[in-house]
């Protein structure tokens, strides 16, 4: 068992060990205090020196800011002091002293460029809103695996060395494996169709995806997690509502679970879980919307994708999540299904935030002739693809299904600048280490 107490615990007339980092010391002349701080919060320890050994008072605040230690001690009440306790310390142990120069303040009372934190990730965790993104981000995850059980999926993990892409050549970040050109996979999209045929027929993953796109803005990664989900017998409107029941399901648990994050992050007032169903727009219909905003240089035209400016205009008149549905099939990729009674139309959707794009999903194409037919009308080689089209041939049923960027739902979700908020340890055209 752990004999450790951590700060947040420490009750008056208890006697505990802490262990932490040196947040602040303060020397007052004849008193003086450091404040300890663990995961759970912070304790001030108080050094009253003419009542205490020289040397413990020497080694309590010898130390350096943001050194581990361990103060032994009893706790008592203290209306003054930050937390309404301090501990009177027996002992202290220095366990693991701090350079007195730190690249950055994790106090927070100095600010840092988003570069130099990422350098230095270890101590900018230190900061409670910055660990409050990541305590966040991890009941966003949990939440969201809890809202697939809960429609019956089961969670699968597939490759992510692959011989050849989800879409193609393109986008990919070649390796060499054991003397063969091989690539990090961008999608787990083939493999989770692949499932859908099996005995499993729900599936949900949550992995990281690769793509070696050149873009460097504070909206891309190369990479990412995705989250996704593909289910056997399902049309493009069953998943959208799966995707809506998943998104809803993240606020939801942020909301009931990650309130002492949110006030670190001042957006305990602000946070809102999204009420209702949301919109679903037919591609017409947001173009059309899009144009009436009067927002962009030139009008869109059917077949236009959606510029990041459209999206922003599309996403102002709208004001919350919402679907946008049946695609120019030609815009789509192969695996999408068209509508049977309007080919060029597809079922693919995508669901956004005002701001941005998080989810595209849509029915799968099933019938092996179409979708052999959809590689070529596209430039693939379905040879190359042949572990994937051949199940096809073994009774594969309709399904459906959808991908959700897992950093930009948190980002969107705490209006994060920058999409490097939302990752540890970023990948982007720059950055590689740490």
């Amino acid at each position: 068992m752990d004999e450790r107490t951590y700060t947040a615990e420490a009750e008056p007339g208890d006697d505990v060990t802490v262990k932490g980092w040196v947040h602040e010391i303060r020397d007052l002349g004849g008193i003086a205090f450091i404040i300890v701080r663990d995961t759970s919060g912070k304790i001030q320890v108080k050094f009253e020196k003419d009542e205490m050994d020289d040397d413990l008072v020497d080694t309590g605040l010898g130390v350096h800011r943001e050194s581990v230690v361990g103060v032994t001690g009893r706790v008592e009440e203290e209306g003054r002091a930050p937390t309404g306790v301090e501990i009177v310390p027996e002992s202290v142990e220095v366990i693991a002293e701090a350079d007195p120069e730190l690249p950055l303040d994790p106090s927070g009372k100095v600010d840092a460029e988003l570069p130099t934190r990422l350098d230095n990730r270890t101590l900018d965790l230190r900061k409670p809103d910055v660990k409050a993104i990541f305590e966040i981000r991890a009941e966003v995850l949990r939440s969201v695996r809890e809202a697939f059980r809960e429609v019956g999926c089961t969670e699968i993990n597939t490759p992510k060395i692959v011989a050849t892409g989800t879409e193609g050549g393109t986008e990919l970040f070649p390796i060499t494996y054991f003397g063969r050109e091989a690539f990090m996979n961008q999608s787990p999209q083939l493999f989770k169709q692949l499932m859908v045929g099996s005995g499993l027929e729900r599936v949900f993953e949550i992995g990281p995806i690769f793509r070696a796109e050149e873009h460097n803005t504070p909206r891309h990664l190369n990479e990412a997690t995705s989250i996704d989900f593909e289910s056997a017998f399902f049309d493009h409107t069953q998943a959208m509502d799966v995707c809506e029941h998943v998104v809803k399901a993240a606020y939801e648990g942020v909301a009931e679970n990650c309130q002492a994050q949110l006030e670190a992050l001042d957006l305990e007032d602000e946070f809102e879980v999204p009420d209702g169903e949301f919109p679903r727009l037919s591609y017409e219909e947001a173009i059309e919307k899009v144009n009436a905003t009067g927002e962009l240089d030139e009008p869109l035209v059917f077949g236009d994708d959606l510029s990041t400016e459209a999206e922003h205009a599309l996403g102002q008149a709208v004001g919350e999540h919402y679907f946008i549905t049946d695609w120019p099939s030609e815009i789509k990729p192969f695996y999408i299904k068209d509508h049977d009674d309007q080919p060029e139309l597809s079922t693919g959707f995508d669901m956004m935030h005002p701001s941005m794009e998080l989810v595209s999903g849509g029915q799968r194409e099933h019938r092996y002739d179409n979708l052999v037919e959809g590689f070529e009308q596209q430039g693939l080689d379905p040879e190359a693809f042949e572990y994937y089209t051949k199940m096809f041939r073994y009774g594969m049923p309709p399904h459906a299904g959808w991908g959700l960027g897992g950093e930009r739902l948190v980002m969107t979700m705490l209006g994060l600048d920058n999409i490097r908020e939302a990752v540890l340890f970023p990948r982007d055209r720059q950055r590689l280490s740490p």
